[in-house]
């Protein structure tokens, strides 16, 4: 069994990214900017929107933290994403899910422009994602496993790969990475019949379920894959929804909860917001 190390994979990641922007630092004379909108007062978003500035200052990305009151209308975060998409010294925005129950989350994506959503989560870059779209924004869950799959070697072309949970931020990215990796690949969802059955002959696992726990050993094949992007919180801490001493005695490669797959969501946010800035300032 080998475990795939998210949080080695990351800080490997963000070393390439700051080489790559230093350099076209001194090529340009610019530095990528990437905008973080947060509304409320979500102790959960704030630590992630603090581990995502902290991130961007170590590789050398220019981060503005936008927070804006609980009682913010959805009129006025719509004008600050408008002031951002108009800004070049801005090249991504992001805004921290959720928004207060009277915000409308798709209206408030939509405004994003296609060319600075650094979180890959409007239509029609999922669309783009489908068509293989390489320049393309790629919703970075998805994009950080990917990129794991590759630095670990292994091929999925012709696998058979099971992707527990159809959320549209993991599993139908998902599903668009597969298809055009050449894997067979199968999306399953809590309707889904006979679903230990799909998950023991998968070569490839990926669960998004938000289940603490719910694979166990005896449903996975000896020298599977598994990839558990799964984090909940339990009384015993942390915890995936792959019963990791179980699945890691049968697995050839699995990731930790933590340490796995989300140090490589940040990871991808950065790469995107490097992207996003190549793609504005016409460098690719």
């Amino acid at each position: 069994m080998n475990i795939i190390d998210g949080k080695k994979i990351s800080s490997n990641i963000k070393e390439e990214i700051k080489k790559e922007i230093s350099v076209l630092k001194e090529q340009t004379g610019k530095m990528p900017g990437l905008a973080i909108i947060i509304v409320g007062e979500n102790e959960a978003s704030k630590v992630y929107v603090k581990s995502k500035i902290k991130s961007c200052e170590e590789v050398g990305i220019k981060s503005i933290n936008c927070a804006l009151p609980e009682n913010t209308s959805e009129e006025e975060i719509i004008n600050t994403i408008k002031e951002f998409n108009k800004r070049d010294d801005i090249d991504g925005i992001l805004v921290q899910l959720p928004l207060p129950k009277n915000i409308d989350e798709k209206k408030i994506i939509d405004v994003i422009s296609l060319n600075k959503d650094v979180d890959g989560f409007k239509p029609e870059n999922l669309g783009l994602l489908f068509l293989g779209e390489k320049k393309s924004l790629k919703s970075c869950t998805p994009l950080g496993i990917m990129e794991l799959f590759y630095r670990y070697n292994i091929d999925l072309k012709g696998k058979d790969v099971v992707i527990i949970g159809r959320s549209n931020i993991v599993g139908k990215p998902m599903m668009g990475f597969m298809i055009n990796a050449g894997a067979t690949a199968t999306i399953c969802n809590s309707n889904t019949k006979n679903l230990e059955e799909k998950i023991k002959n998968a070569d490839i696992l990926i669960v998004a379920m938000g289940k603490a726990k719910y694979v166990k050993g005896s449903m996975v094949k000896n020298g599977a894959v598994v990839i558990d992007v799964g984090i909940n919180r339990t009384e015993n801490g942390l915890c995936g929804d792959v019963d990791y001493e179980e699945v890691s005695k049968k697995a050839s490669y699995i990731t930790p909860v933590p340490g796995g797959v989300g140090p490589m969501t940040v990871a991808m946010l950065l790469k995107n917001t490097l992207s996003a800035f190549k793609i504005n300032k016409q460098i690719i």
